[in-house]
């Protein structure tokens, strides 16, 4: 690093992280005067039992809850739209989005179009749209429910087109929640299949963080102890879970939504056209890929494949060491190893291709990526 090249770092937002968490929900509402916040969720957890204790606890608190949950598992503009109507129709104070990328992406979508009713991609990032975001948001609260993107830390939702699946990015750093609520005992009931895509999407995440080639070397040290916890504690999370593994998980997943400020990759740009184009979990997606888009950045970047084999305690410190234990660590946790096995036809791959190659995280990644590039990726994880 040149130490006369100026450089800018932003760590992002307050966390109360810890089991038990959660139950500072109503004294903080309540602390900041708000009575009426809209509770934004997925289908699926509006119907679990901790999500209804959620809200039974606010009631009981005289918190006037109101709950939107008819989002998409990756969320377009209409979910957006209709949760903002919901705001509208039912006079709201505070936005508090709970569960996993999807849920907290579209409340931290609904906290800036409440202020913002331009065409929400107006404020896509990609062609300048930060700048529009001159308006205040509502008081945004974040709460975790899976262990994988780590939105709730972040700054950024990815909404896609309802129509063409584009996905973008609204950006500002007015979007980052006012506090995260962080409890690993939300995660704890998880199904294991969700607990290891999510897990590989968080590992992902660090990974091509640290690999990104944006210079931030704070991001780079939090990218490898995110590495380092997933190595340790993903398995065990997956098979046999305790407190213990759900909470280093937890925060390995904040790592990597902090570390990616710096930027992403190859396997991100993967992994998009899967969800766009056949609705794939996003994290499912990277994990499938990860191993190929790894191997496809060895050449050139062999010291920090070994910075990340040492992290993760690999005995093999090679960048082929490290892509052997990412396919073993698949394997181990129940991933699918090759794209057919999520639904991917051979006719798809043209398509994927293209897609990918407009996709807007490769850019970052260490080596370019051209279109061959990716159709040839595509086709070896077929």
């Amino acid at each position: 690093m040149n130490p006369y090249q100026v450089i800018q770092f932003n760590i992002p937002t307050t966390i109360r992280f810890g089991c038990g968490a959660i139950q500072e929900l109503p004294t903080y509402l309540q602390q900041h005067q708000l009575r009426r916040p809209l509770l934004v969720t997925d289908p699926v957890i509006a119907q679990l039992p901790f999500f209804k204790a959620i809200v039974s606890s606010l009631a009981t608190q005289g918190i006037a809850v109101e709950v939107f949950a008819d989002i998409h598992k990756n969320p377009v503009k209409s979910d957006v739209y209709s949760g903002t109507a919901a705001w509208d129709e039912t006079d709201r104070d505070a936005l508090v989005g709970i569960g996993g990328g999807a849920a907290l992406d579209v409340a931290r979508a609904i906290a800036l179009r409440v202020n913002h009713r331009d065409d929400l991609f107006k404020y896509d990032d990609l062609i300048g749209g930060d700048v529009y975001v001159t308006g205040d948001v509502p008081h945004f609260i974040t709460v975790p429910t899976t262990a994988g993107t780590g939105s709730e830390v972040g700054r950024s939702a990815i909404i896609a087109d309802d129509e063409t699946h584009q996905k973008r990015i609204l950006f500002s750093p007015k979007l980052m929640a006012k506090v995260v609520f962080a409890d690993p005992l939300l995660t704890m009931d998880l199904p294991p299949h969700v607990t290891a895509a999510t897990g590989m999407d968080a590992l992902t995440h660090n990974m091509e963080a640290f690999l990104a080639k944006n210079l931030n070397p704070i991001c780079d040290g939090i990218a490898l102890e995110g590495m380092r916890l997933i190595a340790q504690s993903l398995e065990k999370a997956v098979d046999k879970p305790d407190e213990a593994t759900r909470s280093n998980m937890l925060i390995a997943s904040m790592m990597g939504a902090i570390a990616f400020q710096k930027g992403l990759g190859v396997v991100h740009s993967l992994a998009h056209p899967l969800s766009s184009l056949l609705d794939t979990h996003h994290g499912l997606a990277n994990a499938v890929n990860l191993p190929y888009g790894m191997a496809f950045n060895i050449a050139g970047n062999e010291t920090k494949f070994r910075r990340m084999a040492q992290a993760m305690e690999l005995d093999d410190e090679t960048g082929q060491g490290v892509v052997r234990y990412l396919v073993e660590l698949n394997e181990r946790v129940h991933i699918p190893s090759r794209l057919t096995d999520i639904g991917v036809l051979p006719t798809d791959i043209d398509t994927l291709s293209d897609m990918a190659v407009a996709d807007f995280a490769h850019p970052n990644n260490p080596k370019p990526v051209s279109r061959d590039d990716f159709k040839t990726l595509y086709l070896e994880a077929l």
